[in-house]
């Protein structure tokens, strides 16, 4: 029972953490432009490789 006296306010000041994380990337943009990234790795900036 002591564990869980332990354990459980580690787990949320974890929680509080990771949403606090998140709205920060919202805050920063992070998550606007989803489509430019995954077409990003499709376009070949660079020519062919040189011997």
């Amino acid at each position: 029972m002591t564990s869980i006296a332990f354990l459980l306010p580690i787990a949320l000041f974890m929680g509080l953490c990771g949403l606090a994380a998140f709205f920060w990337a919202m805050k920063r943009g992070q998550f606007e432009d989803l489509e430019g990234a995954a077409n990003r790795i499709l376009i070949d900036d660079e020519g062919p490789a040189e011997p």
